[in-house]
């Protein structure tokens, strides 16, 4: 039977173009038996090998994750390319608000475990939906985060499709979507006038994701006592829970002085 072994990996390295091993140093991982090939060389140290290898199949899920995840995230195509390092921040007000989103970010595993959520609030074209598509961004590229964008109409459109169309997505399938998200960034909360259907289904989600502790961002041109009357004090107490971070964008609107 040993005989029989023998003859087979003598079999098995012909085959391979093996002709012979010798002794050899790895920086990292010690000694080693290298394989001598007949076209020339020693093959490397195979636990180097084995962790390139781990490190390729990591990179390659991590790439499917990142694909697959800004298709959940939708964010608009005006604002994919957005990024931390493109947002103009030249008066102090901008820079507060950048280094306020940034440091949300990157401690966001300790913002997520405390179900801890972000306001931005303040006057139109200000770049609160920059700063909160950057967030999602870098939060699905380096973190594996599971974040998606929404706006208020987007949400109420999705849910109300399903209505007319029995055989597409379930209101179900959208609520959970919305609820199990990592972050979930709402924008143009309050940019119209709410039907009570439109509250109660805010109100599921926001109830829906407090239950859970996970954190939203919430981005609105309302002002703090204008958000209250447009989600409803339940939602607003919820979301301010746990040490809400909330940052006011008051300066002069970017697309007004570019016009």
């Amino acid at each position: 039977m040993a005989h029989s072994v023998s003859n087979l990996g003598i079999a098995m390295d012909r085959k391979l173009g093996v002709i012979g091993r010798q002794a050899a140093h790895c920086e990292t991982h010690g000694e080693y038996l290298a394989v001598l090939i007949k076209a020339g060389g020693l093959s490397g140290c195979p636990v180097c090998a084995a962790d390139k290898r781990d490190m390729e199949e990591l990179e390659r899920k991590r790439s499917q994750f990142r694909a697959r995840q800004h298709e959940l995230a939708r964010i608009p195509k005006r604002f994919i390319d957005k990024t931390f390092d493109n947002f103009e921040a030249s008066s102090l007000g901008q820079k507060v608000a950048y280094e306020a989103v940034a440091e949300y970010v990157d401690n966001f595993s300790k913002h997520r475990r405390e179900g801890r959520c972000m306001l931005l609030l303040g006057r139109v074209g200000t770049g609160k939906t920059h700063l909160a598509a950057a967030a999602t961004s870098f939060l699905i590229n380096q973190c594996m985060v599971r974040a998606i964008y929404r706006t208020v109409g987007n949400v109420i459109s999705d849910i109300k499709a399903t209505f007319r169309d029995k055989s597409g997505d379930s209101e179900a399938r959208i609520m959970r979507e919305l609820i199990e998200a990592d972050l979930l960034v709402l924008d143009e909360v309050g940019a119209t006038k709410q039907s009570e259907f439109e509250l109660a289904t805010l109100f599921s989600i926001i109830n829906g994701r407090y239950e859970q502790c996970r954190p939203m961002v919430i981005v609105s041109n309302l002002s703090p006592a204008e958000l209250d009357d447009a989600l409803g004090a339940r939602c607003v107490d919820r979301i301010r829970e746990n040490g809400c971070i909330g940052v006011a964008f008051e300066w002069e609107s970017a697309r007004g002085a570019h016009a």
